[in-house]
């Protein structure tokens, strides 16, 4: 069994422009996440929460700083020339504010194309994206299209797309945000569950404070710095 967190930020800084128009949008931000550990990441808008989240997603790399994913070096050694895109596929899953789902496609299929993406074959595809559909309470579902779910349904599709892959981490932005309260709770719940059972480290966006006791660790960002905050303060 790889031993190694899901994931290491180690002094990450995002700098936009320069001379008179340089922005630091994220200095020296370090966060290590264990599998299994779901993190909740606070603060103000424009504090730079989404500048981390797409850093360490490898979609809008830092300036500087390291990161290792599942125990690979991703910024610098030899993925440093490789289709970062393809890693991301396999080691990265994200969950958004809107489900994002593909809305021709039913919720078996959102869930089964992220797996042939990777190269499973139909039919072991088909099979697997079942499976989470059903650990997910959805199955009965898994012909209806995305416009025939509700809204906690279509993020219950979203998490199992993001799990297909088994990925080490997984990245959610305000996955609650157009929830209501109840289905909000139960979505946050789902996230604790699964990253427990699954062994993938979970970060998680959030200005929700009704469901912040489901995590394990609480981080807070603001001015682009990140600290670690005593779970009791903010419980």
């Amino acid at each position: 069994m790889n031993e190694s967190p899901a994931i290491e930020a180690i002094d990450l800084t995002k700098v936009y422009g320069s001379g008179n128009t340089e922005v630091v949008a994220m200095r020296n931000a370090s966060m290590t996440v264990r599998r299994g550990e779901v993190v909740a990441l606070l603060g103000p808008s424009g504090s730079g929460k989404s500048t981390f989240l797409t850093a360490v997603g490898l979609i809008n790399p830092p300036t500087s700083g390291r990161i290792r994913i599942g125990g690979h070096q991703v910024l610098d050694g030899p993925l440093a020339q490789a289709n970062l895109t393809a890693f991301r596929r396999q080691h990265v899953g994200f969950v958004f504010q809107k489900s994002n789902l593909i809305p021709f496609l039913n919720a078996r299929e959102n869930v089964q194309i992220a797996l042939e993406l990777n190269d499973s074959s139909p039919r072991a595809a088909r099979q697997r994206a079942l499976e989470l559909l059903e650990e997910l309470g959805v199955r009965d579902r898994s012909e209806n299209l995305p416009s025939m779910l509700s809204g906690g349904q279509q993020q219950r599709v979203a998490l199992a797309r993001a799990l297909a892959n088994q990925p080490s981490i997984l990245l959610a932005d305000e996955p609650t945000a157009a929830l209501d309260s109840g289905n909000g709770r139960q979505v946050m719940e789902l996230f604790a569950r699964l990253a427990h059972e699954h062994g993938t480290g979970v970060i998680v966006v959030t200005h929700d404070q009704r469901a912040l006791s489901v995590f394990d660790t609480i981080y807070e960002m603001e001015d682009g710095i990140l600290n670690l905050q005593p779970k009791e303060a903010v419980v």
